[in-house]
């Protein structure tokens, strides 16, 4: 099965007419089940240090992140937003929060958030700096990432290619992929299942063959979607965090 999307109910920046504080509005509020227990885990540890986890923004569509990425390019959003395809908002595993809100130092934060598998996006607790309020909580698809960082994959840069890694998994399109979303996405669950296959490119080649045949998957291509199912099923019996809505 794809990774599901489930709502959340967070407390946002975002206000009524009298200044209360309102929810998350719905288009955003929602992510992967354990970005969901990472958030509530997080906001727990928080409050027992008297600060709040706020929200600004989490999950994005695709047309919501190409729209974020022509504003930046326009000038009329000031932080860098990655084109369609490179965002971990994208994959509804992408928080930005309120830094004011959380009341502790921006390193302090971090313990916290690391322990949960969220972690920042920028290199120093700076809060002055750009970015310092995105965390990603990128699960299996930090595999991805480290694949590319060891230059098993050469065709993406770590982070864009993991990103692409999490929105296939949703079943959300990626441009670069255009008619072979299904194949890049095998590609992904063949990586986050430990095989070196190049890049994720969706063509299907003899590493990649040779990867389905030693999971045990029948290799038919004419039945792609039957040999993807099979593969996200491994992934979520390697993963079923990723999976498991919480209990909350």
């Amino acid at each position: 099965m794809k990774s599901p999307l489930i709502p959340i109910d967070i407390v946002s920046i975002y206000k009524n007419r009298l200044g209360d504080p309102l929810p998350l509005p719905t288009r955003m509020a929602q992510c992967t089940p354990d970005m969901h227990t990472a958030i509530f885990n997080i906001a727990t540890d928080l409050a027992k240090k008297g600060g709040k986890l706020i929200l600004s923004d989490l999950f994005r569509s695709y047309d919501m992140q190409s729209q974020s990425h022509n504003d930046f390019v326009s000038g009329k959003k000031k932080a860098f937003s990655p084109p369609a395809g490179g965002s971990f908002h994208e994959a509804g595993r992408a928080f930005d929060l309120d830094l004011s809100a959380i009341k502790i130092p921006l390193a302090d934060f971090w313990t916290i958030a690391s322990k949960y598998g969220v972690n920042p996006i920028v290199a120093q607790p700076k809060p002055n700096q750009s970015e310092a309020w995105h965390f990603d909580c990128r699960g299996s698809h930090q595999i991805v990432y480290q694949y590319y960082t060891d230059k098993k994959g050469t065709n993406f840069k770590p982070y864009t290619a993991a990103a692409a890694s999490g929105i296939l998994s949703i079943g959300i399109h990626v441009d670069t992929f255009g008619a072979n979303q299904k194949q890049a996405a095998i590609q992904s669950c063949l990586i986050r299942l430990g095989k070196t296959i190049g890049n994720i490119d969706g063509q299907i080649g003899k590493n990649s063959h040779k990867a389905i045949d030693e999971l045990g998957v029948l290799f038919d291509m004419n039945n792609i979607d039957g040999m993807l199912i099979q593969l996200e099923n491994l992934v979520q019996h390697k993963f079923p965090n990723e999976f498991i809505a919480p209990s909350v």
